[in-house]
């Protein structure tokens, strides 16, 4: 049981049988003041239908009634008198003294019995009564303090707390309606991101929903210069174009070669005081920023010095690159206290990258050979992990790709795929070596009793066709999320990286799924890579992370440091290590000689392979189990 703040015992949860009677060979459950999160761990029955964090009660210091909340996705029956009242998933109730709880109802059955208040200064004729439950809530205490540290992991991310001036060296997932508020610890908004003065606002997506995204982001509407850089459909355009505000502009990326798709997922904000850039994995619709796993990367860029304009930078190459292939249409602005500009993409040469805490990785649609062989897809991948050394414990060490869309896969670019993300030295010099890829992918169950039930599969668009190849069974991995509140939360979010336990030794945060359109496929006897779309993700690296924040923002009024050598140079001598938050809660104390960073990988590792029972999602099956909500798939 993990509580929230330490309070004195105000109650217990009391192990009843099926006669009602006190069940004496469990032990009773000691409830403090304050919000106590109950499940699985800590009830002496292993039943797996019990959810880990089954409910939380939350009791008042003094005692008295407790606010009851099913956190699980298993409801709960609460008998109050002769009345009973059955509670599914994120529904509450209030308990009295006396109240049964029922968990799977029936089975599992538990009396809520508050302690007897103190009298003023003497002993309440029922103290040696209260000694003894004092003396066997102790005892319980002891046993579930050993397992204290591993209920910390089940919840890493109530841990996740980063200052301000370090969060571009991490990513945050976005916030999810309807979980508990530790779950959404450092988690983020759209509102949280557009915010500010914004002269100027640059979004590119896939998919745009209008009439949803100024009402939630209402500092849109003030923004002088919208560019809506996006990946819909000729129908859909026409819609958007009779909704959209005067000043925005629509526009859609060639695709020169067929069935590719606009998909990066980014935005770039100019301010008076520099610019914003946002790479994340949510299109610009409700669902996407409300009901899924979701990742955000942000970091704020000041205007270069007028004396330093030709100073570049590898973050700076990828992006303008990047935004050269897009073809917008140019338009004139005049930036108060800066002047006029043409907003193409090489005004985007006039910020200071120099501090930037990732590398893009971008995907556009064509055939690249010659000098453009490595600058896109897996082979830009593969060119920045070559020239990285990394730790000796990476050496063959396995690969997760975890994604929300399967293209139509073969055995010979699965191996091409994974040499570009195996690339990179050890730090003997000899090479990493392959890795074996696990891929984490929703199972139809998860699907079924996720938040949104099976609506969420249209999300994850995968066909039968492509998910029963006979040779994807090996890398079938379950979707598991408990340490981030996000089992039920289905992924939208894709992510690469290399990991020993809880050290990831790179990750990448992209909009790339796992198909050879986004990641391109190599041609002509490897001489030319063949990409059908737009991609574009963040990729984190230990050696990029060594100069870390300048505490540089864009809509707050703080000033750059300009004594940047000391601080650093002692920050360069320090290693740098990629943790996950489960990584983060078991490190006692870090090296004096290592910076550790956290990321909230949302899913766990190392991840727990498909049993023969484990089906995958496909959502061109018919499924007639009923969902969370009495519904099948497709809908009747």
């Amino acid at each position: 049981m993990s509580h929230s703040h330490s309070h004195s015992h105000v109650g217990y949860l009391v192990p009843l049988n099926h006669n009602l009677d006190e069940e004496p060979s469990l032990p009773k459950l000691p409830i403090s003041g304050g919000a106590n999160l109950i499940g699985r761990n800590n009830i002496a029955v292993s039943d797996k239908r019990l959810s880990r964090n089954h409910l939380t009660l939350t009791a008042s210091p003094g005692g008295g009634a407790a606010s009851l909340l099913v956190e699980g996705t298993n409801p709960i029956v609460v008998n109050s008198g002769n009345k009973r009242r059955k509670l599914n998933s994120l529904e509450s109730a209030t308990v009295s003294d006396g109240d049964v709880i029922e968990l799977i109802p029936g089975h599992h059955l538990f009396k809520y019995q508050v302690l007897p208040r103190r009298g003023g200064g003497g002993r309440n004729n029922n103290q040696p009564h209260h000694d003894d439950e004092v003396e066997r809530g102790r005892n319980a205490v002891v046993a579930q303090n050993a397992g204290r540290s591993r209920l910390c992991e089940e919840e890493a991310i109530r841990d996740f707390r980063v200052p301000e001036d370090e969060l571009p060296c991490t990513f945050r997932l976005l916030r999810v309606k309807g979980l508990p508020a530790w779950a959404n610890t450092c988690s983020v908004s759209i509102g949280d991101v557009i915010q500010g003065d914004i002269q100027i606002a640059i979004l590119s997506n896939y998919m745009v929903d209008i009439d949803w995204l100024i009402p939630a982001c209402p500092a849109l509407s003030k923004v002088p210069h919208v560019l809506v850089i996006h990946g819909e459909s000729d129908e859909r355009v026409n819609y958007l174009k009779r909704s959209k505000p005067a000043n925005w502009t629509l526009h859609k990326p060639p695709l020169p070669i067929s069935f590719g798709t606009h998909h990066s997922k980014a935005m770039l904000l100019v301010y008076p005081r520099g610019v914003r850039i946002i790479v994340h994995t949510a299109n610009l619709i409700h669902v996407d920023w409300n009901n899924k796993s979701q990742g955000l990367w942000m970091q704020d860029f000041p205007w270069k010095d007028q004396n330093s304009l030709s100073k570049g930078s590898g973050f700076e190459n990828d992006l303008v690159e990047y935004l050269s292939m897009l073809k917008w249409p140019e338009f004139s602005v005049k930036l108060p206290s800066h002047g006029n500009f043409s907003i193409c993409p090489s005004f985007f040469k006039k910020f200071d990258y120099s501090d930037a805490m990732v590398r893009l990785i971008a995907s556009v649609p064509g055939y690249h050979s010659g000098t453009g062989l490595k600058k896109w897809g897996h082979m830009k991948l593969r060119s920045l992990l070559q020239d990285c050394t990394f730790d000796e414990e990476f050496k063959k060490s396995p690969l997760v790709y975890q994604f929300s869309s399967l293209g139509s896969l073969d055995e010979k670019w699965m191996t091409e795929l994974g040499s570009s993300l195996s690339a990179g030295l050890s730090e003997d010099k000899t090479p990493l070596g392959m890795g074996e890829p696990q891929i984490i992918w929703p199972r139809v169950e998860d699907v079924r009793c996720s938040l949104e039930g099976y609506a969420a599969g249209s999300a994850i668009p995968s066909p039968l066709k492509n998910v029963e190849k006979a040779f994807l069974r090996k890398y079938w991995a379950k979707w598991k999320a408990e340490h981030t509140g996000r089992d039920r939360a289905m992924p939208h979010i894709k992510t690469f990286t290399r990991y020993n336990g809880q050290n990831l030794a790179w990750f990448l945060l992209t909009s790339a799924n796992l198909s050879k359109a986004a990641w391109g496929a190599l041609q002509k006897n490897n001489t030319q890579l063949m990409v059908r779309s737009y991609e574009l993700g963040v990729l984190f690296l230990p050696s990029l992370l060594k100069r870390r924040g300048t505490g540089f923002s864009c809509t707050s009024n703080v000033t750059l440091s300009e004594d940047k050598c000391p601080a650093h140079e002692t920050s360069e001598m320090k290693k740098t290590k990629l943790v996950t938050l489960t990584g983060l809660t078991m490190e006692t104390t870090p090296s004096s000689s290592e910076v550790i960073i956290p990321l909230p990988v949302p899913y766990e590792l190392p991840p727990k392979p498909y049993s023969s029972e484990d089906v995958p999602w496909s959502w061109d099956r018919r499924y007639t189990k009923k969902d969370v909500y009495g519904q099948v798939w497709p809908r009747m």
